[in-house]
């Protein structure tokens, strides 16, 4: 079924039926009630295609991000979608990490012509150039320094400090930090770093060990900080899952937390309250994150906003329950 069919069985033009559809232009109410019965006795649905061929627009945003399975992403999409609202829907692509995958989903979204990306990279992007025909594009936490490209940043170093300057405050003296990779998270590191340096302890590099950022990733890391000797009295990981790994490992080890090892995690994500004991972390805002992205989008989609990068900066903070 066609708009045509549509149009002759209600007995209007096909653009009467086009603004009974979109609702553009004020249509009387006995007209809409028989195009939309035509509507249901026919069976039409628009051409999602057809739309974007004659408009030009998808109406389709492409989310990339690391780890679909983890809640900060969900998170994150969602404060997306609600800023973005009708009529854009969107589509998460889910890279695992890998920079390969990362590229694939960048080009792929440009070549399916979507309306917009936003990106939470696995640390390749700095090494990706952006094409002249790319639409807008919104980086969450970093990457591709693009001079057209907008950016949401949580302040990640401020946070990760004021969660080490914790510890330290609580009488850690040495910490260990979990990271995702040394490639990823990096304004983590570096407010880790920055913090022992401010207390004249000198970051020892073997005391940063990888957590492919999950929850495995962190119980292995965990195990392997707590078989060193001497033995780190407190952790700092750089994600929440990576810190209830870190759980799942001291409980393994007959550690107690916080009474033989002071644990820290980032992003404040809603299992981080429930596990036992109740997570220390860093709130990292994935919702506001998420519609700060959409925000940036309308500007350049629909407000007409031109012009160069823009940031978004979003504060971190720290919530002290029982694990540090």
């Amino acid at each position: 079924m066609t708009i045509a069919d549509v149009a002759r069985a209600s007995g209007v033009s096909t653009t009467t039926v086009s603004h009974v559809l979109t609702g553009k232009r004020p249509v009387a109410a006995a007209t809409q009630e028989r195009v939309r019965h035509a509507v249901a006795e026919l069976g039409y649905r628009p051409s999602r295609v057809a739309r974007q061929l004659r408009m030009g627009s998808s109406q389709v945003v492409a989310v990339v991000v690391p780890d679909i399975t983890n809640p900060f992403y969900g998170q994150l999409t969602r404060g997306l979608a609600d800023a973005l609202g009708a009529p854009w829907g969107s589509y998460v692509c889910n890279t695992d990490g890998s920079a390969a995958r990362e590229q694939f989903f960048l080009s792929d979204a440009v070549a399916r012509g979507v309306d917009g990306i936003v990106i939470s990279s696995a640390g390749a992007t700095g090494e990706l150039a952006v094409g002249p025909d790319w639409p807008p594009l919104v980086t969450v936490g970093g990457g591709l320094e693009e001079v057209s490209v907008d950016g949401v940043l949580p302040a990640d170093r401020e946070g990760a400090y004021a969660a080490v300057q914790h510890l330290l405050a609580r009488g850690a003296r040495h910490v260990a930090m979990v990271v995702g990779s040394r490639a990823t998270a990096s304004h983590r590191l570096e407010g880790y770093q920055e913090a022992l340096r401010d207390h004249g302890l000198e970051p020892a590099d073997d005391l940063v060990v990888p957590g492919d950022f999950t929850r495995q990733g962190g119980r292995v890391a965990m195990t392997r900080l707590m078989r060193r000797d001497p033995r780190p009295d407190a952790v700092f990981c750089a994600n929440d899952l990576m810190a209830i790994g870190a759980l799942d490992a001291a409980r393994e080890l007959g550690l107690r937390v916080p009474d033989d090892v002071r644990l820290v995690g980032f992003d404040d994500i809603e299992a981080a309250a429930m596990v036992s004991p109740a997570l220390t972390t860093v709130v990292n805002p994935a919702y506001q994150s998420g519609w700060a992205a959409g925000d940036l989008l309308k500007d350049r989609l629909v407000r007409g906003v031109e012009g160069p990068r823009r940031t978004v900066s979003l504060p971190c903070r720290l919530v002290v329950r029982e694990s540090g």
